[in-house]
C-alpha cells in the first residue's frame, strides 16, 4: 500500500470516527430533550444518504452502476435486523451488558469469514482480540445484568451485525463495486424497509410520532444527524471496502473507549482505576491490531514492488 493512500485511510478513519462521536452526542440529545424516536431517526439517516448520493451522482462524483435488488436485498435484511435487535438488546439489557455482548461481534466477524468465506487470520491477530474483550469487560464490569430476553436480542444481534458488516465488504468485492456505488442502492432499499418496520415498534401518530409537532431546533438536529450520517455512511463503506469488516470492529471498541475518556473530561463522568486499565488494555489491542495488519500488508506489497522495481 503506497504511502499516500496510507494517509488517505488514516484520514478516513480519524473523520469516521470524529463524525461518529458526534453524533452519538447530537443523537442522546435529541432523545433526552425531544424524544424523538429512534427507528424513525434512524430511517431519516437513510433518506439523507439517499438523497446525498443522488446529489453526489448529478454532479458525477461516482458513476452510477446497475446492480441486481437480489444481491442489496441480503444487505438491506440484514441491515434492518442488526438495527432492530440492537435496539431491543439496548431496551431489554443494561448498557453494560449490551456493550459487553456486542463486543463479541469481532470474534464473531473471524468465524464467518473463516468459515464462509475462507479469508485467513494469523494468530497474532486473533490473540489482540484478547486485550480488547478484557479492556471493555473491565468498563462494563459494574453495569452488567443478565436476563434471558436480553440475552437472546443481544445475540440475534451480534450474529446479525457481524453477517451485515462481512456482506458489505464481500459485496463490494464480488460486484465490483465502490462503497458509493453500493450504497447507492442499499441506502433507499433500507429506508423503505424501515418504513415498513416502523408502525410495529414505534408511534407514528400522537405523543412523539413523526407526524407530531416538533419543534424547530428537533427539526434541525434531526437534518443535522441526517447530513453527518451521510457522511458516515460514505466513510463506513469504503473503509469495509478498503480494509476489512474486522478493522472497521476494531475502530467501533476505540470509539468506546473515546467516548469514555470524552465523557469524562466533557461531562465529568467517574471513572474508576479498572475503566481506565481497560482504556488502556483495549487501546493497546487496537494499536497491536494496526501495527500487525500493516506488517502482514507490506509483507504482500513489498515482494510485488520489488518485481516491478526488477522488471
Amino acid at each position: 500500500m503506497a504511502p499516500l493512500t496510507h494517509l488517505y485511510m488514516l484520514f478516513c478513519i480519524c473523520f469516521n470516527i470524529i463524525l461518529s462521536i458526534a453524533i452519538v452526542l447530537i443523537n442522546k440529545w435529541i432523545y433526552t430533550h425531544h424524544g424523538f424516536p429512534n427507528l424513525t431517526m434512524t430511517c431519516t439517516h437513510f433518506v439523507f444518504t439517499t438523497i446525498g448520493l443522488i446529489i453526489c451522482s448529478r454532479f458525477g462524483v461516482f458513476r452510477v452502476k446497475a446492480l441486481p435488488i437480489s444481491h442489496m436485498l441480503p444487505l438491506s435484511l440484514t441491515f434492518c435486523g442488526f438495527v432492530v435487535f440492537t435496539n431491543l438488546s439496548l431496551q431489554s439489557n443494561t448498557v453494560g451488558t449490551y456493550q459487553l455482548v456486542k463486543v463479541m461481534t469481532t470474534p464473531c466477524i473471524i468465524l464467518i469469514q473463516s468459515n464462509f468465506y475462507k479469508r485467513k487470520f494469523s494468530t497474532r491477530v486473533k490473540l489482540t482480540l484478547f486485550p480488547i474483550i478484557v479492556g471493555v469487560f473491565l468498563n462494563t464490569y459494574y453495569d452488567i445484568r443478565l436476563n434471558i430476553i436480553g440475552l437472546v436480542y443481544a445475540a440475534f444481534g451480534v450474529l446479525i451485525t457481524s453477517t451485515y458488516q462481512v456482506l458489505v465488504g464481500e459485496k463490494q468485492h464480488e460486484l465490483q463495486v465502490n462503497s458509493m456505488q453500493l450504497l447507492y442502492y442499499q441506502a433507499p432499499l433500507s429506508a423503505t424497509l424501515l418504513m415498513i418496520l416502523i408502525p410495529f415498534f414505534e408511534p407514528v401518530f400522537g405523543e412523539q410520532g413523526i407526524f407530531s409537532a416538533w419543534s424547530l431546533e428537533a427539526v434541525l438536529l434531526v437534518c443535522l444527524t441526517g447530513c453527518i450520517a451521510f457522511l458516515i455512511n460514505i466513510t463506513i463503506f469504503w473503509l469495509i471496502g478498503n480494509t476489512s469488516p474486522l478493522t472497521y470492529n476494531m475502530m467501533g471498541h476505540l470509539k468506546f473507549c473515546l467516548l469514555l475518556l470524552g465523557s469524562f473530561f466533557l461531562f465529568h463522568d467517574i471513572l474508576n482505576y479498572l475503566q481506565i486499565a481497560g482504556i488502556i488494555l483495549a487501546f493497546s489491542g487496537v494499536i497491536a491490531y494496526t501495527h500487525f495488519k500493516l506488517e502482514e500488508q507490506n509483507e504482500v506489497v513489498q515482494p510485488i514492488i520489488k518485481r516491478q522495481h526488477d522488471v
